[in-house]
């Protein structure tokens, strides 16, 4: 969505393996034909054939009978000592790139930059002991870090029980290994690495900003910093994302530079698909028409319409759309004022939820039931963005078609490398009842 300034169902990246298709226009191949130097460093994954076969063969089977835990239960991960600051190698190393190339290349050029820099932190990590199959569930950081974290102010999510629970939250609770029994100190411990994870990440973007500063590029370069997903941290009875929960589909969005009003918070809800024409906005490039996307830069700068590419108002809803993994069905939110709708499959096989985010905003009552004017409303709302039962129907296809073309490709080994995947633990039980559940979807 933010590489393309398209909603999911257009660009049909279903998943994390399937993403833009070949050749796809970002806007920042749009701002080096406009005479740009771009830059990237560190994570890029909107390509396809990312992310590992699990991943892909767990989303195209989301629709099979079957409860599988796909991750390792969450845990924590103390490594070094107060003097570690570098947890996350990897990042810093990218970020240590960005800060040199600011300091040694941008400083000389004679055109403008556009400088990206990917992030995998503060996500968790990979469960190193246990294979790349386990499942990311570690939440890793120094005490250097976690000594930033006061526990104290550390609210603890309430939870409903397991009986209560939407079907396809217990869904994603069982197959993120969330169901069992997490102790109060568990739980804050998750949320306190999460926390300590997040001030790292911090710390590397003051790397940036500093290294802009000292080379006197501050004053004329706008910073952008957000994310592609939030973390529940043990809210809602799960870690991870695949939810549209505050916790994972709420995500940072921060903006400093040159005609950037300073300490404003903005109250309209705005989204990833905004970024594209953002972009083309502060270059001057006139911003394609067809995007699903709108120019942030009338509310940063305080102006009534955007420089180069005045287009209709920007709506007072934003949606979000999920079809991968750890969710067994198509999941759909659209967000106006204080209302969240959730749509699920047809609209009609899953029950949809309504949040009212002033009075509920931890999201533990769904009002849907007691409120079907405005369910009907927001459904309209929703068919009027994305005939929702259409698309969630092409996905069921499409996975379908994918698993079995993948199936084929593997020929006597299926059953083995199937067994083997990050569910290995609870299919290896009752090997020959997961495949059947398999052939009698197919």
């Amino acid at each position: 969505a933010m590489w393309s300034g398209l909603f999911t169902h257009l660009t049909e990246s279903w998943n994390n393996f399937k993403g833009l298709d070949p050749g796809y226009v970002t806007w920042m191949d749009l701002m080096e034909k406009h005479g740009y130097h771009a830059q990237k460093f560190g994570k890029l994954d909107y390509t396809s054939g990312h992310h590992s076969v699990s991943n892909r063969v767990e989303a195209w089977t989301r629709d099979v009978h079957f409860l599988l835990r796909q991750e390792g239960r969450p845990m924590v991960n103390l490594t070094g000592d107060r003097k570690q600051v570098r947890v996350m190698k990897a990042d810093w190393r990218n970020t240590d790139k960005a800060v040199n190339w600011i300091k040694e290349e941008a400083v000389n050029l004679t055109q403008p930059f556009i400088l990206y820099l990917g992030l995998n932190l503060p996500h968790p990590y990979p469960s190193p002991y246990a294979g790349e199959n386990f499942g990311s569930s570690t939440f890793l950081t120094s005490p250097y870090w976690l000594g930033k974290v006061t526990y104290e102010a550390i609210k603890i999510p309430k939870w409903s029980s397991l009986s209560e629970m939407h079907p396809v939250d217990y869904y994603s609770s069982y197959t993120k290994n969330c169901t069992g029994d997490f102790t109060k100190e568990e739980v804050r411990n998750i949320r306190a690495f999460y926390y300590a994870m997040c001030a790292e990440t911090d710390a590397m973007l003051g790397e940036i900003i500093s290294a802009l500063g000292d080379t006197g590029l501050l004053r004329k370069t706008i910073v952008i910093f957000t994310a592609d997903h939030g973390e529940l941290a043990m809210e809602h009875r799960q870690f991870y994302k695949m939810s549209m929960y505050e916790g994972s589909s709420h995500v940072p969005l921060l903006v400093m530079g040159p005609g950037v009003k300073e300490q404003q918070q903005i109250p309209n809800v705005v989204s990833l698909v905004d970024i594209y024409p953002t972009m083309l906005d502060i270059a001057r490039i006139p911003v394609p028409q067809h995007l699903s996307g709108y120019s942030l830069l009338p509310l940063l700068r305080e102006k009534a319409e955007s420089e180069v590419s005045p287009r209709k108002p920007r709506p007072s809803w934003v949606l979000s759309e999920f079809h991968g993994c750890n969710v067994n069905s198509s999941v759909y939110m659209v967000r106006t004022g204080k209302w969240k709708y959730i749509a699920y499959s047809d609209g009609s096989s899953v029950l949809p939820q309504l949040f009212d985010l002033t009075a509920d905003p931890d999201e533990l009552t769904n009002i849907a039931v007691k409120f079907p004017v405005i369910v009907h409303s927001l459904d309209k709302l929703l068919r009027s963005i994305v005939n929702y039962p259409k698309v969630s129907s092409s996905v069921q296809e499409y996975n379908k078609r994918q698993f079995i073309s993948w199936k084929q490709s593997l020929g006597h080994n299926y059953s083995s490398v199937i067994a083997n995947l990050r569910w290995h633990q609870d299919w290896l039980k009752e090997p020959k009842k997961y495949e059947n559940a398999i052939d009698k979807w197919l």
